[in-house]
């Protein structure tokens, strides 16, 4: 019994405690793929010893119900149950009552979870198709095998990709009227970075969770780190292929709908994360913060891996 309260209690520490710090160690973006992987990793940290601990529960009820009964009334009543307690009518009544509440719970949260990635896959398609029906074919450079572009008429600034077979990078006319070409070539480049990284898959797995667990604060906060650290890390790698200045421009076209003159400008004029990756790029981490930072990062990595693997073993 103890293995499964102490892989229990680090769960719920984890889901409420964690994302505090968390967010703190990944706020900047210094490193966003250890970002990912960190935020992915301790979500899956904790599934892992809530799930490890239902196993010990399980175990210990199917290796005998009287003794597992004996053992939840204890640690209620804090160590002292006699038999006539647990082995009461309305005690098992009331446990087996818990367990199957459980076991229910635990269903609907996976059949929610399909539920969620079957609907986000299928309007994802819906979504790619309409884009190709309706607009016109772009042909340019920068666009990622079995993939295509198409522009769209909007006077809304807006570049993005859609999953499937082919994959869709969709164009407003707005996005075209601000961009100049090699501007347009980094917005391709961050975009095939999405698809080439399957941030989709990441993206829809944080949506998928917060929808089955809304009231879990590591759930609903990783959600929107995942999205925010993905941009992030499309962000590097465009920079690297078409550079960080016109990276830069572009952003600032994009989240201002004209081409301003100084990025000072465009942080008054964008927000939210557009904000946070212009001044990212306007200011990236030197090597020696790159490295600390990714040391940290990677200390938390391995002990969030380790704590599911080890906490049993140890209780």
């Amino acid at each position: 019994m103890t293995p499964a309260l102490v892989m229990l209690g680090y769960a719920a520490a984890l889901a409420w405690l964690g994302p505090g710090p968390l967010a703190r160690l990944t706020v900047r973006g210094v490193n966003a793929r250890l970002g990912l992987a960190v935020w992915l990793v301790a979500v899956l940290s904790a599934l892992a010893s809530a799930v490890v601990a239902v196993a010990f529960l399980v175990r210990a009820a199917v290796a005998g119900w009287p003794t597992f009964a004996g053992t939840i009334c204890r640690s209620v009543y804090g160590g002292t149950c006699p038999p006539q307690v647990y082995r009461s009518a309305i005690f098992e009544l009331s446990l087996a009552t818990a367990s199957g509440l459980a076991v229910l719970i635990l269903i609907t949260l996976t059949w929610q979870y399909s539920r969620t990635v079957r609907r986000s896959r299928r309007r994802a398609q819906e979504h790619a198709q309409a884009a190709r029906i309706t607009g016109r074919r772009f042909p340019a450079a920068g666009i990622p095998p079995l993939s295509t572009a198409v522009v769209l008429e909007a006077e809304q600034p807006a570049v993005y990709c859609v999953p499937g077979r082919p994959a869709t990078i969709v164009l407003t006319t707005g996005a075209l009227a601000v961009l100049g070409p090699t501007q347009l070539l980094a917005v391709l480049a961050h975009e095939r970075a999405h698809l080439a990284g399957r941030h989709h898959l990441l993206i829809t797995l944080g949506k998928a969770m917060r929808a089955g667990l809304p009231a879990i604060p590591l759930v609903s906060r990783g959600a929107e780190e995942v999205a925010r650290l993905a941009e992030m890390r499309a962000d590097d790698v465009a920079a690297r292929r078409s550079g960080r200045d016109t990276l830069l421009q572009a952003l600032v076209a994009m989240g201002t709908g004209s081409r301003l003159p100084t990025p000072a400008a465009a942080l008054a004029a964008t927000g939210g994360v557009v904000s946070a990756r212009v001044r990212r790029l306007l200011d990236p981490p030197g090597r020696t913060r790159r490295t600390c930072h990714g040391l940290a990062v990677s200390a938390v990595l391995f002990a969030l891996a380790a704590v599911p693997v080890a906490l049993p073993a140890l209780s």
